[in-house]
């Protein structure tokens, strides 16, 4: 059974209801399943956002009954997941980083539940599949566009916390600006937060004063800064250019789209099949889980040889002709 279960399949299932009935065959049905989410931060912070837009679109399409609790701290969080998986939803999506160990046993406590967790280690049991965002492969294409819009050939980047999500990110980006200009350094800073745009904006200004004229913005508050000293950015999970006031400062950003990854889930779950995987695959560019967005207003200021480059290199990631090193260890800074 394929991810999607479309109007037009569960209208052919109900006109052949009757015959099929006849034979003790029973048909088919469109049903929704019982969803929960469980957010760390507050919604409105954009990895924990981009799994509820997928929730979200699943329910919109009748897929799913969806509820959700957001901050909820990691030493709460064992007892939210309990009481979800007590109430009888079928599916829980939420994030298990710092929580691991404990996050397996209540899944291995409700076998009859599905836990798809965002979680750096490897799948558990039957029920506890696991995902990261690996949207390092559009990282590595807004790297050669930086490489080739930086003046002074200096970069910054400013992110939350150096861990492996994170840092491949940085890594993929930094090889992506190499490739066309070897002669590019680095500025590497970590903030110790997911969600403080002020300490972001401070950081991307003491950059800047170090002599950045392009910044990528792992984190919200850096195009606050890339604004208001007039230089580019790029940024990073949603569409910073329109989500995050980037027009005329956001070149374009690193998308993360988890609704095939959730529609993979929930097909799973309604057939039955629903089993521990790692859904890497399912975050990246030929999936559907990675992209790169719209060049918008920079669509004309982008040197049309780095555009052509970023093409090509595009259509041989999908073609799985080109693999972007995927390098989970801290960056540092170059000068």
């Amino acid at each position: 059974m394929t991810y999607e279960f479309t109007r037009r399949t569960v209208l052919a299932l109900i006109g052949a209801g009757a015959g099929a009935s006849l034979l003790g065959i029973r048909p088919a049905a469109a049903e929704t399943i019982r969803v929960a989410g469980i957010y760390t931060q507050p919604i409105q912070q954009k990895w924990d956002a981009r799994l509820h837009q997928a929730l979200v679109a699943a329910q919109e399409a009748g897929e799913i009954e969806y509820s959700f609790s957001e901050k909820v701290a990691n030493t709460d969080y064992i007892r939210v997941l309990r009481e979800y998986a007590e109430s009888g939803v079928k599916l829980v999506v939420g994030e298990a980083f710092g929580i691991s160990r404990e996050a397996r046993q209540v899944a291995d406590e409700y076998p009859e539940v599905a836990f798809l967790m965002g979680d750096p280690f490897q799948p558990h049991g039957s029920n506890f599949a696991v995902f990261d965002n690996y949207i390092h492969e559009p990282c590595y294409l807004m790297g050669i566009l930086a490489g080739s819009m930086t003046t002074n050939n200096r970069i910054g980047m400013v992110g939350g916390y150096p861990i492996g999500e994170v840092n491949r990110l940085f890594h993929a980006f930094i090889e992506g600006a190499r490739s066309v200009n070897p002669e590019v350094e680095f500025k590497v800073t970590f903030i110790g937060s997911w969600y403080d745009p002020p300490k972001a904006k401070e950081a991307a200004f003491a950059q800047i004063e170090a002599g950045v004229d392009v910044l990528y913005a792992e984190r919200a508050g850096v195009v606050d800064a890339a604004r208001d000293k007039g230089i580019i950015a790029f940024g990073n999970v949603n569409d910073m250019n329109k989500e995050e006031n980037g027009t005329d400062v956001v070149v374009t950003s690193a998308l993360w789209d988890m609704t095939a990854a959730v529609a993979h889930a929930v097909g799973r779950v309604k057939d039955g099949s629903f089993a521990a995987e790692d859904y890497k695959e399912w975050t990246m560019m030929q999936r559907g889980g990675a992209s790169l967005a719209p060049y918008y207003e920079f669509d004309d200021r982008i040197p049309a040889d780095a555009k052509a480059r970023v093409v090509a290199v595009q259509a041989k990631i999908l073609a799985g002709d080109f693999t972007v090193t995927i390098n989970d260890e801290e960056p540092k800074s170059t000068y």
